[in-house]
């Protein structure tokens, strides 16, 4: 937290350095992810870990090696593509959103992604295999942190005084499909904000998802996978082109309208709502729903998040409210609507609001 005693430190060890001033400043990479095992820990609510289990999306454990696979083409595509691959791997892109596409099977999968994250620096605070669903810890991305004097000088000394005041938090999603697997990364963030005008409290606030960061993790789970850095570059930087949704209303019910098939919009929709903070407890792709429900991500408990605000509620003791998400496609065009826990269209100002959460993302 950002409070007095800090700055006292701040000051005790600006003073223990200062004869230190003709050092040089050192370069990070863009990215350092630290498990953020002191930071205040956003639970996954329990109910989530006592979903039955379900032989749909059964990943069944067996580890495989990337250097089992060929690494495939050495050179750049000639045009930039919405899909791209090497060996059987390969990158897909909608508008800001992407994903990868392996010709392998879940239960050769899960080990690699689960030993990727851990890896990068993350515990795991979620494993439903029978879901194809893993989740990060809240952790730090170390290398937003200022290589000035001090911290160049001391290193690991003074890093416990440092922090960015953010959090980032990383969903997978793990789909079987006929003829391999598409893996899923989502990115949910917080930062830290002053809650008052002395400036002497902190409240942690959720802020908007990183695409960009998505992207690389993506990037480099491929290289986990066996595709060289070199490669995994070319393919993460192809582009495509921007694939928009509207919302209009059918029969009085807001919906969005995506001009895109259904396997495509199926994927776009459950990465919208990863993103943008619903739990996803079930779906039914054979009949197009997802089972969803939203939770705060606030770790004080002391303020509504961002998302919370969209949804009226009259106590902050009540249950989350349960949607079913409607995906219903006829040839290259779908509709996305909320139905209400029980099955019947919700017409309430409260789909009016995840239309637009949805809508928003998938622009």
């Amino acid at each position: 937290m950002k409070n007095l005693s800090q700055l006292s430190r701040y000051a005790l060890l600006a003073t223990l350095v200062a004869s230190l001033a003709a050092c040089s400043v050192l370069e990070s990479d863009k990215i350092d992810y630290k498990s953020a095992g002191k930071a205040p820990t956003l639970e996954v609510p329990p109910d989530l870990s006592q979903l039955s289990r379900d032989n749909r999306y059964a990943v069944p454990g067996g580890a495989v090696t990337a250097n089992s696979y060929q690494t495939g083409i050495a050179n750049a595509p000639g045009v930039p593509t919405a899909v791209a691959n090497i060996g059987d791997v390969r990158m897909e892109r909608a508008g800001t959103q992407r994903w990868i596409v392996v010709n392998r099977t879940p239960d050769q999968l899960w080990d690699p992604v689960k030993d990727f994250w851990q890896e990068s620096g993350f515990l795991l605070t979620t494993e439903q295999r029978n879901l194809g669903i893993m989740e990060t810890d809240w952790a730090e991305n170390r290398a937003k942190l200022p290589q000035d004097i001090i911290r160049g000088t001391l290193g690991k000394l003074v890093d416990s005084v440092y922090s960015t005041g953010e959090l980032d938090r990383f969903r997978t999603r793990i789909e079987r499909t006929t003829t391999g697997t598409e893996i899923f990364i989502s990115h949910r963030g917080m930062q830290e904000v002053y809650n008052n005008s002395r400036q002497d409290q902190t409240v942690w606030q959720p802020r908007p998802s990183d695409p960009e960061l998505e992207t690389e993790f993506l990037r480099r789970l491929m290289v986990k996978l066996g595709v060289s850095q070199e490669q995994s570059k070319i393919l993460a930087a192809t582009s495509a082109p921007a694939k928009t949704a509207t919302i209009a209303s059918v029969g009085n019910q807001p919906v969005v309208q995506i001009s895109e098939g259904f396997d495509r919009a199926w994927r776009r929709v459950g990465l919208a709502l990863d993103r943008t903070g619903f739990t996803v407890e079930d779906r039914d792709r054979s009949a197009g729903i997802y089972y969803v429900r939203y939770v705060t991500p606030n770790p004080d408990k002391k303020e509504e998040g961002l998302f919370s605000k969209l949804f009226s509620s009259s106590s902050k003791d009540e249950k989350p409210i349960k949607f079913r998400i409607l995906v219903k496609s006829q040839g290259e065009a779908t509709t996305v609507s909320v139905q209400n826990e029980a099955g019947a269209p919700e017409t309430s100002a409260n789909a009016q609001r995840i239309v637009k959460v949805i809508a928003d993302d998938l622009k």
